[in-house]
């Protein structure tokens, strides 16, 4: 199961999911995102420190809402990723796609 919250910081979303962004997941959580960039939500950050798990059709969705963001003018950010959903993001290479932080001061700076 995913948890999403969201607050703000200035004029960027950050959002705070928890849980596991898998199959099960997914889909919920790119309606999400998307209606949030559709309505001109564009700078996101992503605050991972408790995501347990991503999988492919997790990633499918980062990178779509990633693609959206760009085409508005604004762009997907992700911070405090644990290690063993950051080793994901490597092998993957999407850690070369999506701009990836070690906290949320340094992530809110890429803005």
């Amino acid at each position: 199961m995913l948890d999403l919250q969201a607050e703000s910081e200035g004029d960027v979303l950050v959002l705070l999911p928890s849980g596991r962004i898998d199959g099960a997941t997914a889909k919920a959580y790119e309606e999400d995102l998307i209606a949030r960039i559709d309505k001109g939500q564009v700078k996101i950050l992503m605050s991972c420190e408790s995501v347990e798990y991503i999988s492919s059709a997790g990633l499918r969705v980062l990178l779509m809402a990633s693609r959206r963001a760009g085409e508005a003018a604004g762009k997907l950010v992700l911070c405090a990723v644990r290690a063993p959903v950051l080793d994901v993001f490597k092998f993957s290479g999407f850690a070369e796609i999506i701009p990836i932080h070690d906290d949320r001061d340094t992530a809110l700076e890429a803005f």
